[in-house]
């Protein structure tokens, strides 16, 4: 083995790109760069108030660029020719439409400004309607292709949005060719790639999105997809039957993306995934523990041996897919459409005054008020949860739900929205932050509770992400709502880190990504352990968070528009084994 070997690991996030490059034999990182897509923070494309989040390729490709250069300046050229592997994360499932060449359309002329033309994003959720229509669909077939990912299928996910996009734009339902998500794009773009249907799929993406399964012999038929619509017609033969694990490469780096680089073009490019999966196994993921990846929103990764878990499903989950994580494994996935997101949406609330009226004073001028703005933001959060940790915790606090982008699992549904309860004259800034953490704990409490109820049990925790590092407060509330250790990985970039691993393997460094982990792991730093008299107080609050849940969305389901009458028979089917649930609904409806 030769003396220096490096891989790069780059990370699409929701808000920006980063990349690092990891020694492959010891797993240090020697350089690291982010950068903040530009459009994106302009709020460019995107329409919060109706659920639409876009986001355009050049952000993507001008990321990767700017931080894979940066971090070979900062390593200097003797790392650069050391460099063997690239793998890529994204968020997902964060699709776009492509003509035939592979080639997103918002690159193309006269589609650069067309949000539609642009990549969806995972938390645009502009095609609840579609995902509703694909669950009713889906009961007209013997087969249920929907068993995979959970029994419900999302607004979040690759078919609901590309339905919706074919239906209201048609120009870019004309140039259309196929449908790619972005962490199979990216690959396929840095490997050169010219003709979409050589693309390599990535079975991350493919099963927990797409529908497609080995059991269905790729993805489902097309006349599940022609009778759906016949706007889908013919379209299924444009995507792909095959699918590839993460640790297999893509390819070669393409002569014009290692000139671009300064690389060489004998650096392998691995298949992609989703940043999560990758983060599992850049934060040392082992069976039956659940690796949450806490950012804008939470995705939880368990895996499990196949010869163990054999035909078992897990209703209301993000699928269950072989080798979606790491080969010879099943990959579980859930999460939390809002976590982080809940907290910076009460951050933004708060800081409304100064936003809007500091401009304003007569007082101070322009400069002072941004400065005064940017302390002010920068510490509220920090400050918030200091005031938080000091309130005595009763069963009669305020509650909140964790709705605010829709509940992604168990049980998807992009329709449910938040709530905050229990107020009074004496609710202030801290009390509402603390109610609105203790809902995101007890959200991810929901997700352990379904696995463990359907016989996968959750054995223990691992925490990553900004929020696991970055937040003691919340990370011992998770752990006292748990009643469970929750063990906090030592890296920052877990997902990069998870990326470099899988560009080890598949550069050939090492022959599995068990033993990259094993290798280049850095292990965890912090643990927080459960309070027994905190705990049970919480296990109290968390029945009446389930009550408050379970009325909020029948009130949902009453009083919302035509367009939602025909949900709630898709929403209740996929829970009728669920009779606790139900049960606690009823219960909810009965004390209201």
């Amino acid at each position: 083995m030769e003396k220096e070997l490096y891989v790069i690991g780059i990370d699409y996030g929701t808000d920006s790109v980063r990349s690092v490059i990891v020694n492959a034999l010891t797993g240090q990182e020697v350089a690291a760069a982010v950068y903040p897509y530009p459009r994106w923070q302009k709020g460019l494309y995107c329409i919060p108030t109706e659920n639409q989040f876009r986001q355009h390729p050049l952000d993507y490709i001008e990321g990767l660029e700017h931080t894979v250069k940066a971090c070979l300046a900062q390593a200097g050229p003797s790392v650069a020719a050391a460099v063997k592997g690239i793998s890529v994360d994204t968020t997902g499932s964060t699709p776009v439409a492509v003509d035939q060449s592979g080639t997103p359309l918002a690159l193309l002329p006269g589609f650069e400004e067309n949000p539609h033309a642009m990549f969806v994003l995972w938390k645009d959720h502009t095609a609840v309607n579609e995902a509703a229509e694909i669950n009713e669909h889906a009961k007209n077939f013997a087969i249920n292709y929907l068993q995979y990912v959970g029994g419900i299928y999302s607004s979040e996910w690759f078919w609901a949005k590309l339905l919706r996009t074919l239906r209201v734009d048609e120009p870019v339902r004309k140039a259309a060719y196929s449908w790619v998500e972005h962490c199979d794009w990216i690959p396929f773009l840095l490997t050169g790639g010219t003709e979409v249907q050589q693309m390599k799929r990535s079975v991350c993406a493919a099963g927990h999105k797409s529908l497609w399964a080995a059991e269905f012999n790729g993805l489902p038929p097309e006349e599940f997809f022609a009778s759906l619509d016949p706007l889908l017609a013919d379209f299924r033969s444009r995507l792909f039957s095959d699918a590839y694990p993460s640790d297999q490469p893509a390819g070669n780096l393409s002569p014009e993306w290692a000139a671009r680089l300064g690389l060489s073009p004998d650096v392998v490019v691995g298949v992609g995934a989703f940043d999560a999966h990758m983060g599992a196994v850049g934060g040392q993921v082992e069976p039956y523990h659940l690796s949450k990846v806490m950012g804008t929103s939470t995705c939880d990764m368990l895996v499990a041996p196949l010869n163990e878990v054999k035909d078992k499903l897990v209703n209301g989950i993000c699928g269950q897919v072989p080798g979606s994580v790491i080969s010879g494994m099943m990959g579980m996935e859930a999460g939390q459409s809002a976590f982080g997101d809940t907290y910076a949406w009460f951050k933004k609330v708060l800081l409304w005054p100064l936003q809007h009226l500091l401009a304003q004073s007569q007082l101070i001028n322009a400069e002072t008020a941004d400065n005064l703005l940017a302390e002010i933001s920068a510490r509220i959060i920090p400050e918030l949860s200091v005031e938080a940790a000091k309130i005595p915790i009763t069963e009669n606090l305020e509650f909140a739900i964790d709705w605010l982008n829709g509940r992604r699992t168990p049980d998807a549904n992009q329709l449910l929205k938040g709530a905050i309860s229990g107020l009074g004259l004496g609710s202030d800034a801290p009390r509402i932050f603390r109610a609105l953490v203790e809902a995101t704990c007890f959200g991810a409490k929901k997700i352990v509770d379904r696995f463990n109820e359907q016989g996968v049990p959750v054995k223990g925790l691992i925490g990553l992400g900004g929020v696991a590092k970055k937040s003691p407060f919340i990370m011992q509330m998770m752990a006292d709502v748990m009643n469970m250790p929750i063990r906090i990985h030592k890296s920052e970039q877990t997902c990069a880190i998870g990326a470099a691993m899988f560009a080890a393997t598949a550069a050939g460094i090492y022959a599995k990504v068990e033993d990259a982990m094993a290798a280049m792991g850095q292990g965890f730093d912090t643990e927080y352990s459960p309070d027994a008299g905190r705990a049970e107080v919480y296990a109290k609050r968390y029945v009446k968070y389930t009550e408050l849940g379970g009325f909020i969305e029948s009130q949902i389901y009453a009083t919302q528009s035509p367009q939602m009458s025909d949900l709630p028979e898709t929403g209740t089917k996929a829970q009728e084994p669920h009779t606790n649930d139900e049960k606690q609904k009823e219960d909810a409806l009965e004390t209201a």
